[in-house]
């Protein structure tokens, strides 16, 4: 069972003890603690008995008892998790959610105090990660796993919390993040979507509908004809609204029935969430075209917790909303009475950083089945740290992202220009390139170069530095993260 904390013992050590991390828990003491060589775990016995033997590290005699000093390696994570059920991930249903991408494996205290301020009532995803977003910092799902893990324990959040495998779009993927610990698994079948039938005639729907799989053929979906009414929704499918639906997101369902059957079959008796991603495609999806896939995934035995549509507008990265807002607010009130009839299952905001002037509207539509999805808004708070700290480093980092942008950008959906991106003239401008449009895309989208260029002799160019700073200066880059995500947060509190 877990006890009050005893004052006398760790609280009173020599060490430097993060006080938020401190906890007993079933005979032992654990907390993190600041030395020389950065955090470790601290782990302490309350009675001789009790073994400790699954830490590996540097033992040390304290009140009587034989306690380890050791670093946060996996193994030692793995330990700790074992004990203390609260690190494990947990499954979070259609409660109102929040994810939050940290790709440099630091930003989960800040991301913790910012779920704190707002009560707690918002469930948080502090684990998330994309394939891409891995592979172009250098991350393996158990990286990201531990990491988040260990900013748990550091602000002692027992609250719990979701981890989610971004933008899966293999079976290799899933069974990765899988081994990783993962529970909520992001399937993105968009390179199945196609857009072709945005413009194709009747004929040329027929003839591309008729080579889908069997299972997805017009006489299986019992669609053709039917009027559909959800709330103050209404659709009606005549020939060509359904085989144009069928058309573009066909693949996509059958690509996702597959993902689905094999997550199944790998994670055994695990329990899992699925979320379903269309999101990352030219075209939106129309309301009709949601009816299609839901229906689809429902009658092929698919169960799934959030769907992510691609709504009317732009969702750039790192940036507000590109639209009209009433536009948007008509639009999601349609996805959001579809995904109360049909489910009910949580539309998911992808892209949704910094998405001020929409907020109310997806909170106000949704009635709270929404889940907003952020990834690199916690890179760019890193970097507002570093320009306060180190501006000549920032700038630097801003004069190579400049050169890498029109390469990084390929995979994106982004606007900015490099001739609306400005230059600095001096120190005192280098914080407001953080909030000027072309400039915020920039630094966003270029993340990966900066984080894995290396010069001729083999070191890294920017990360080391950016990690020593960071990793030196816990607080300021903490508060920047809670500060920031606080403004996400409160547009969704209840």
């Amino acid at each position: 069972m877990t006890m009050e904390i005893n004052p006398s013992l760790l609280a009173k050590s020599n060490l430097s003890i993060l006080p938020k991390s401190m906890i007993q828990h079933d005979g032992c003491e654990y907390a993190a603690a600041a030395t020389e060589d950065g955090l470790k775990l601290v782990v302490v016995p309350l009675s001789p008995g009790v073994e400790i033997m699954d830490f590996l590290g540097d033992k040390f005699q304290f009140q009587g008892c034989s306690g380890v000093l050791c670093k946060p390696t996996h193994s030692n994570l793995a330990a700790l998790q074992a004990r203390l059920p609260w690190l494990q991930p947990q499954l979070l249903g259609v409660k109102t959610s929040a994810g939050m991408g940290d790709r440099l494996g630091l930003a989960t205290p800040g991301h913790v105090r910012a779920i704190q301020k707002t009560g707690g009532t918002i469930a948080p995803i502090f684990a998330q990660q994309s394939i891409r977003e891995m592979a172009r910092t250098g991350r393996t799902p158990r990286q990201v796993m531990d990491d988040a893990i260990w900013g748990v324990f550091q602000e002692g959040w027992r609250g719990g919390f979701g981890a989610d495998a971004d933008h899966l779009k293999t079976p290799e993927d899933i069974d990765h993040c899988l081994a990783a610990g993962f529970t909520f698994f992001t399937v993105d079948p968009g390179a199945y979507v196609n857009p072709a039938a945005e413009t194709a005639s009747l004929a040329e729907l027929k003839q591309m509908a008729s080579n889908l799989p069997g299972d997805l053929q017009l006489d299986r979906n019992g669609l053709l004809n039917q009027s559909i009414t959800l709330e103050s929704t209404s659709i009606y499918f005549d020939e060509t609204t359904l085989l144009k639906a069928m058309v573009k997101y066909g693949l996509a369902v059958w690509d996702v029935v597959w993902m689905y059957r094999h997550l199944q079959f790998s994670a055994g008796s695990r329990p899992f969430e699925l979320e379903v991603s269309v999101d990352e495609t030219d075209q939106p999806t129309s309301h009709a075209e949601h009816i299609y896939i839901a229906s689809e995934l429902k009658r092929l035995g698919v169960q799934w917790v959030s769907l992510a549509p691609r709504y009317v507008g732009r969702f750039e990265k790192g940036v507000d909303y590109l639209g009209d807002p009433a536009e948007f607010e008509k639009d999601i009130a349609g996805h959001a009475a579809i995904a109360r009839g049909l489910g009910p299952y949580k539309l998911s905001l992808h892209s949704g950083s910094d998405k001020f002037s929409i907020y109310p509207a997806a909170m106000r539509q949704t009635k709270g089945l929404v889940h907003l999805k952020t990834a690199g808004t916690s890179y760019l708070e890193a970097l507002r740290t570093i320009a306060a700290l180190n501006p000549s480093l920032f700038r630097d980092i801003y004069l190579f992202a400049r050169e890498h942008y029109e390469i990084d950008r390929a995979s994106y959906h982004v606007s900015a220009q490099l001739e609306c991106a400005p230059m600095p003239e001096n120190e005192m401008d280098l914080p407001d390139l953080l909030e000027q449009f072309d400039a915020r895309e920039i630094l966003h989208v270029t993340f990966g170069s900066v984080l894995k260029e290396r010069t001729p002799g083999g070191n890294f160019l920017f990360y080391d530095r950016i990690m020593a700073i960071l990793t030196s200066h816990p607080d300021a880059y903490a508060a920047n993260l809670e500060r920031h995500f606080i403004r996400h947060l409160e547009p969704f509190l209840s």
